[in-house]
């Protein structure tokens, strides 16, 4: 059932507007070629993974998208915007419509609940007014379930409350593509599955358009409604879960397996 939706919202997506090109990207390292000629499109509305193995360059990729890399050659547009001609100021604009929830949750220790919230609007310099600051981290603690924890430090949280604590982190600067990097990694499986649920809530709640990184099939069969498989620094393979799953090429197997 969740490969059939996310089959049909795919074929509808197909006719809304993209919101990043990435067309003949190539980064190097050395002599190490992480990208080479990698092109992807992600649409309004669409939900869209990278799977890759280890040291592919995944990561190097969302690192290009939010800027903090620039490739070797190439085009990346987000928004209808060329990132690689932008300059500071522009990049900065840019990103405040990017949501990035890193692997590590990233959330400051020193730091109750409410001031990792507090802190995004802080540096970004939104919601000057405490009482319109207070409103919008009680709604993004709201959307992810955990309006309780506002006082609480992150060190008295569980693995999956503080990925939802920066799943909410995320949201509260109303992004319009969010940005997942490896959402999954350490959870059990069932906490996984919920912050996947919570992914697609997200998704439809704000009609944001993500890229998600991860290794977890599970995630991706129920957020996902394209994949790309990143090999050999290209996009090697693209299609839907089911696609990739009959595929015959034994190299993509590999990753079904």
């Amino acid at each position: 059932m969740i490969a059939k939706e996310n089959l049909k919202a795919n074929q509808t997506n197909i006719t809304k507007p993209s919101v990043v090109e990435i067309e003949n990207l190539n980064v190097s390292f050395g002599k190490n070629h992480v990208l080479r000629n990698f092109n992807l499109t992600l649409r309004q509305g669409e939900s869209l993974a990278v799977l890759g193995q280890s040291g592919s360059g995944k990561s190097v990729l969302i690192k290009c998208i939010v800027g903090l890399i620039r490739p070797d050659s190439g085009a990346i547009r987000v928004l209808g915007k060329d990132i690689l001609n932008m300059n500071t100021s522009e990049l900065n604009e840019i990103r405040e419509k990017l949501g990035f929830l890193f692997q590590s949750n990233a959330l400051y220790d020193s730091m109750t609940v409410r001031e990792n919230l507090e802190f995004p609007l802080r540096r970004h310099r939104l919601m000057k007014e405490s009482h319109d600051m207070e409103l919008g981290i009680l709604q993004a603690l709201e959307n992810v379930g955990l309006s309780h924890t506002i006082d609480t430090m992150p060190s008295e949280l569980s693995g999956g409350m503080k990925k939802r604590i920066g799943v909410a982190r995320t949201l509260i600067l109303k992004p319009e593509i969010i940005l997942y990097d490896e959402p999954t990694t350490g959870l059990d499986p069932i906490t996984a599955k919920e912050i996947g649920r919570l992914m697609n809530k997200v998704q439809k709640k704000y009609n944001t358009s993500s890229i998600i990184i991860s290794h977890d099939l599970s995630c991706i069969q129920l957020t996902a409604n394209k994949i790309i498989v990143l090999m050999d620094g290209r996009n090697y393979e693209e299609g839907t879960f089911d696609e990739l799953v009959k595929s015959t090429d034994s190299r993509v197997k590999a990753f079904f397996e």
